[in-house]
């Protein structure tokens, strides 16, 4: 199922995030997504994701989908160049998985490899554009496709809290030219912030999906601060983490962070996207409480 086909009845979208292990067994993986993910209308599967070898995307979204799931391909541009790139894009529509989230990709000397050669021939506006290419039944070389052209639900990134809410604006807007039909957001923990950007974005017409991390601790919170682009994680939060530590490692405050971060944006965006980082059994308890569950 295309997720896009939910924003255009009106709905409001969830989707979840699994990251894939590092090794070949995923069986533990995909009991834990039939057990807790029930809820969610999608599963994200990340690409590597901090550039991190693990087992493929692509693979795990076809056993997701097998299992009796809807999966969102996740499609860096970082470790292929443009013929892998359309290959394993033809690949996802021959399983059935339409939906795809177009990324750049980290670079490799973030991982566990930093001596791999990063590829980037293309990035995520052209990737976008890409799909926009084979869905109109030829490849980026001019050659026509062989019968029935694929069909995306084509999906970017975009990240509300950023320092440069301007810088932020213009990406999406080329991604919306490339093709981008959806939006899933870098992790919110300023709701104020989210809702002025949103109050802006809201010119494309395009529907944003809130992007929610549960937070495990005030020092998790804190390394996102001074590492990880477009978070921002307030003082008041961190404060709330480390009231109870108990409560805190037991994920319960996580949880009613969470749950009201997705409550008061709400109202301004048209689906919410959960990176639960290994917390999938947090997900049932955060959909009761942020009044998601059905």
């Amino acid at each position: 199922m295309k997720i896009t086909d939910l924003f255009e009845r009106g709905e409001f979208a969830v989707s979840a995030e699994v990251g894939p292990p590092k090794g070949i067994h995923i069986e533990e993986m995909i009991e834990d997504a039939k057990k807790y993910l029930g809820g969610v209308d999608a599963i994200n599967v990340t690409d590597c994701q901090s550039s991190v070898m693990r087992v493929g995307s692509l693979a795990v979204c076809k056993e997701l989908k097998d299992a009796g799931m809807n999966p969102i391909f996740q499609l860096a541009c970082r470790d292929r160049n443009r013929i892998a790139l359309e290959s394993d894009l033809l690949s996802a529509a021959m399983f059935g998985i339409d939906n795809v989230l177009a990324l750049t990709g980290d670079h490799t000397k973030m991982g566990d490899h930093p001596q791999a050669k990063p590829v980037f021939d293309l990035d995520s506006v052209s990737l976008l554009h890409t799909m926009c290419v084979l869905e109109s039944g030829k490849d980026l070389g001019g050659n026509d496709l062989v019968g029935e052209p694929p069909k995306f639900a084509k999906g970017a990134v975009v990240s509300p809290c950023s320092d440069s809410v301007d810088a932020q604006l213009v990406k999406m807007e080329k991604k919306i030219e490339a093709g981008a039909e959806f939006f899933q957001t870098q992790a919110v923990f300023d709701s104020e912030k989210f809702i002025r950007f949103m109050e802006r974005a809201k010119q494309f017409g395009k529907p944003v999906m809130l992007g929610i991390i549960i937070p495990k601790s005030a020092g998790m919170c804190k390394f996102m601060n001074n590492n990880v682009a477009g978070i921002s994680v307030p003082d008041s939060v961190l404060e709330e983490l480390k009231a109870d530590k108990e409560k805190t490692k037991a994920g319960i405050t996580g949880v009613e962070i969470a749950a009201r971060i997705i409550r008061e944006c709400k109202p301004y965006c048209q689906g919410v996207h959960i990176m639960s980082l290994g917390w999938e059994s947090k997900i049932p308890s955060l959909l009761e409480q942020s009044g998601l569950a059905r």
